[in-house]
């Protein structure tokens, strides 16, 4: 008797990443991945769900019901505390700046906020929670927006306000940005889609300058890519946003999409290929 491959009955959720310079509709998109019928959850640590909220709005739509959004709160801060950060920083050596400690830091809370809204997600438009994302299964879909915002709400919580930073701090940071984001791509069933800005980083594997994904320091920015099953860069054609699945001055991959630099800027073809090779959903 020949042997059977056993296939899993539901696969993970897919992981990607979409990196790109503000104005190419990485927000935005996020609508058309609503649209597929999954229970989207976007956690914005910036400015964005207005764009988003208007991808509905601006067409006279109604927002749906399957769109859940909470928003992280900025450190409180008062232009007295930038007065006396200021100050110290037009006194004291850099030797001393550096040996500073921040005694508010404990109200840099940021980054604890998000893992707290991942372990029982708050929905601002109904008041409802929603439970930890790692009990999600893949008919739901958690947005962050964006790697910048987790970078500084990490580094923030290392440091609060202190004007220099150390290496150990980078590192410090680093770790906790590197860890969530393992936790979330290895760790959970749902789908997972990471809003990233992009800079240019030396490939240390193939020499060159390419696009990264905008993190905390040059180390982390290479490692991120192989968390996720699509990394696309979006670009902005006249007055259409693409997907750049072929661009060789960037580091992306994709295993849903075609390889090509202009494939439409929507998360269908990607969750329909998903569909396709899960016999569970």
């Amino acid at each position: 008797m020949t042997d059977t491959i056993a296939v899993p009955q539901t696969l993970a959720g897919t992981n990607v990443m979409l990196m790109g310079p503000a104005g190419t509709g990485k927000t935005h998109s996020i609508g058309t991945l609503v649209d597929e019928g999954l229970e989207v959850f976007y956690l914005g640590l910036e400015p964005g769900l207005e764009s988003l909220i208007g991808y509905y709005t601006d067409k006279g739509k109604p927002i749906p019901d399957n769109l859940h959004w909470h928003m992280l709160k900025a450190p409180n801060a008062s232009f007295g505390e930038l007065i006396e950060a200021a100050t110290k920083i037009s006194q004291l050596s850099l030797d001393s700046l550096a040996k500073l400690q921040d005694p508010s830091r404990s109200k840099h809370n940021q980054f604890i906020q998000l893992l707290t809204a991942l372990n029982d997600f708050p929905d601002d438009r109904t008041g409802k929670k929603f439970g930890a994302v790692n009990l999600w299964t893949p008919k739901a879909a958690l947005v962050i927006d964006s790697l910048t915002g987790v970078g500084r709400a990490a580094m923030s919580m290392v440091i609060g306000g202190k004007p220099v930073k150390n290496q150990s701090d980078w590192g410090i940071a680093q770790d906790q940005v590197e860890k969530i984001l393992r936790m979330l791509c290895d760790n959970c069933e749902c789908h997972f889609v990471l809003l990233a800005h992009v800079e240019r980083e030396t490939d240390a594997v193939l020499g060159g300058v390419k696009l990264m994904a905008s993190t905390l320091g040059k180390s982390l920015a290479p490692k991120i890519p192989a968390m996720f099953s699509d990394v696309i860069l979006t670009v902005r054609n006249g007055d259409k946003w693409l997907w750049d699945t072929a661009s060789s001055q960037a580091d992306v991959k994709t295993r849903n999409l075609p390889i090509r630099a202009d494939n439409p800027a929507s998360f269908g073809p990607i969750i329909q290929k998903w569909k396709s090779r899960n016999p569970g959903a």
